[in-house]
Protein backbone atom coordinates (compact mmCIF):
# COMPACT_ATOMS: atom_id res chain seq x y z
CA UNK A 1 0.00 0.00 0.00
CA UNK A 2 2.88 2.39 0.79
CA UNK A 3 3.75 2.52 -2.89
CA UNK A 4 0.33 3.91 -3.78
CA UNK A 5 -0.48 5.90 -0.64
CA UNK A 6 0.65 9.26 -2.02
CA UNK A 7 -1.31 8.69 -5.22
CA UNK A 8 -4.44 7.77 -3.26
CA UNK A 9 -3.94 10.89 -1.12
CA UNK A 10 -3.72 12.98 -4.29
CA UNK A 11 -6.97 11.46 -5.57
CA UNK A 12 -8.63 12.02 -2.17
CA UNK A 13 -7.48 15.67 -2.18
CA UNK A 14 -8.81 16.24 -5.68
CA UNK A 15 -12.16 14.49 -5.10
CA UNK A 16 -12.83 16.17 -1.75
CA UNK A 17 -11.52 19.54 -2.92
CA UNK A 18 -13.26 19.28 -6.29
CA UNK A 19 -16.60 18.47 -4.65
CA UNK A 20 -16.31 21.44 -2.28
CA UNK A 21 -15.22 23.71 -5.14
CA UNK A 22 -18.19 22.68 -7.27
CA UNK A 23 -20.59 23.16 -4.34
CA UNK A 24 -19.21 26.60 -3.55
CA UNK A 25 -19.11 27.81 -7.14
CA UNK A 26 -22.67 26.64 -7.84
CA UNK A 27 -23.96 28.57 -4.81
CA UNK A 28 -21.84 31.70 -4.93
CA UNK A 29 -23.75 33.46 -7.70
CA UNK A 30 -27.08 32.92 -5.89
CA UNK A 31 -26.41 33.88 -2.26
CA UNK A 32 -30.09 34.38 -1.41
CA UNK A 33 -30.89 30.84 -2.53
CA UNK A 34 -27.97 29.53 -0.48
CA UNK A 35 -29.31 31.34 2.59
CA UNK A 36 -32.82 30.02 1.90
CA UNK A 37 -31.44 26.47 1.72
CA UNK A 38 -29.85 26.85 5.16
CA UNK A 39 -33.09 28.33 6.56
CA UNK A 40 -35.06 25.36 5.19
CA UNK A 41 -33.42 23.05 7.76
CA UNK A 42 -35.18 25.04 10.53
CA UNK A 43 -32.44 24.53 13.12
CA UNK A 44 -30.91 28.01 13.33
CA UNK A 45 -32.32 31.47 13.97
CA UNK A 46 -33.04 33.25 10.67
CA UNK A 47 -30.24 35.79 11.02
CA UNK A 48 -27.63 33.08 11.72
CA UNK A 49 -28.96 30.85 8.93
CA UNK A 50 -28.70 33.78 6.50
CA UNK A 51 -25.14 34.56 7.61
CA UNK A 52 -24.10 30.94 7.16
CA UNK A 53 -25.88 30.72 3.81
CA UNK A 54 -24.04 33.76 2.49
CA UNK A 55 -20.63 32.76 3.90
CA UNK A 56 -20.71 29.01 3.22
CA UNK A 57 -19.94 29.11 -0.53
CA UNK A 58 -16.84 31.27 0.09
CA UNK A 59 -15.73 28.99 2.90
CA UNK A 60 -16.19 25.88 0.74
CA UNK A 61 -14.16 27.44 -2.07
CA UNK A 62 -11.36 28.40 0.32
CA UNK A 63 -11.10 24.91 1.82
CA UNK A 64 -11.37 23.39 -1.66
CA UNK A 65 -8.44 25.40 -2.99
CA UNK A 66 -6.20 24.48 -0.08
CA UNK A 67 -6.97 20.80 -0.66
CA UNK A 68 -6.55 20.95 -4.43
CA UNK A 69 -3.20 22.74 -4.16
CA UNK A 70 -2.07 20.64 -1.21
CA UNK A 71 -1.60 23.43 1.32
CA UNK A 72 -2.09 22.51 4.98
CA UNK A 73 -3.69 19.22 3.96
CA UNK A 74 -4.20 17.81 7.45
CA UNK A 75 -5.89 21.00 8.70
CA UNK A 76 -7.91 21.48 5.50
CA UNK A 77 -9.06 17.85 5.58
CA UNK A 78 -10.00 18.22 9.26
CA UNK A 79 -12.16 21.23 8.47
CA UNK A 80 -13.68 19.54 5.40
CA UNK A 81 -14.41 16.39 7.41
CA UNK A 82 -16.07 18.42 10.17
CA UNK A 83 -18.12 20.22 7.53
CA UNK A 84 -19.25 16.90 6.07
CA UNK A 85 -20.29 15.66 9.53
CA UNK A 86 -22.30 18.87 10.04
CA UNK A 87 -23.95 18.33 6.64
CA UNK A 88 -24.75 14.69 7.54
CA UNK A 89 -26.27 15.79 10.86
CA UNK A 90 -28.35 18.46 9.11
CA UNK A 91 -29.71 16.09 6.47
CA UNK A 92 -30.38 13.36 9.06
CA UNK A 93 -32.17 15.90 11.25
CA UNK A 94 -34.36 17.05 8.36
CA UNK A 95 -35.14 13.43 7.47
CA UNK A 96 -35.95 12.49 11.09
CA UNK A 97 -38.26 15.50 11.46
CA UNK A 98 -40.14 14.67 8.26
CA UNK A 99 -39.05 17.78 6.35
CA UNK A 100 -39.20 17.45 2.58
CA UNK A 101 -36.29 19.59 1.44
CA UNK A 102 -33.44 19.41 -1.02
CA UNK A 103 -30.12 19.62 0.81
CA UNK A 104 -28.99 22.67 -1.17
CA UNK A 105 -25.50 21.17 -1.32
CA UNK A 106 -24.93 22.16 -4.94
CA UNK A 107 -27.24 25.14 -5.18
CA UNK A 108 -30.98 25.22 -5.00
CA UNK A 109 -32.41 23.80 -1.82
CA UNK A 110 -35.66 24.35 -0.02
CA UNK A 111 -38.96 22.51 -0.24
CA UNK A 112 -39.44 19.59 -2.61
CA UNK A 113 -42.39 17.32 -3.21
CA UNK A 114 -42.84 14.46 -0.76
CA UNK A 115 -40.97 11.48 -2.14
CA UNK A 116 -38.54 13.71 -4.05
CA UNK A 117 -36.03 13.85 -1.21
CA UNK A 118 -32.71 12.06 -1.60
CA UNK A 119 -31.64 11.94 2.01
CA UNK A 120 -29.93 8.57 2.04
CA UNK A 121 -27.97 9.38 -1.15
CA UNK A 122 -26.88 12.73 0.30
CA UNK A 123 -25.79 11.10 3.56
CA UNK A 124 -23.94 8.33 1.69
CA UNK A 125 -22.11 10.89 -0.48
CA UNK A 126 -21.11 13.00 2.52
CA UNK A 127 -20.07 9.90 4.47
CA UNK A 128 -17.79 8.92 1.57
CA UNK A 129 -16.30 12.42 1.55
CA UNK A 130 -15.84 12.21 5.34
CA UNK A 131 -13.88 8.98 4.86
CA UNK A 132 -11.65 10.70 2.27
CA UNK A 133 -11.07 13.53 4.76
CA UNK A 134 -10.21 11.00 7.48
CA UNK A 135 -7.69 9.33 5.18
CA UNK A 136 -6.08 12.70 4.44
CA UNK A 137 -5.86 13.50 8.14
CA UNK A 138 -4.11 10.15 8.65
CA UNK A 139 -1.95 10.34 5.51
CA UNK A 140 -1.73 13.97 4.33
CA UNK A 141 1.43 13.43 2.27
CA UNK A 142 0.58 13.27 -1.44
CA UNK A 143 1.91 13.81 -4.91
CA UNK A 144 1.94 17.31 -6.42
CA UNK A 145 1.22 19.05 -3.10
CA UNK A 146 2.57 22.58 -2.62
CA UNK A 147 2.60 22.49 1.18
CA UNK A 148 4.88 21.04 3.80
CA UNK A 149 3.41 17.55 3.36
CA UNK A 150 4.17 17.43 -0.34
CA UNK A 151 5.18 14.19 -1.91
CA UNK A 152 7.88 13.51 -4.41
CA UNK A 153 7.04 14.50 -7.94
Amino acid sequence: MKKYEQWFSLIARLVLGGTLLAAGLLKISHPYTSAAAVRAYRVLPTELANLIGYALPWFEIGIALTLIFGLGVRLSASIAGALMLIFIAGVASAWARGLTIDCGCFGGGGQVAPGATQYWQEIARDLGLTLLAAFLIWRPRSRFALGETKGAI
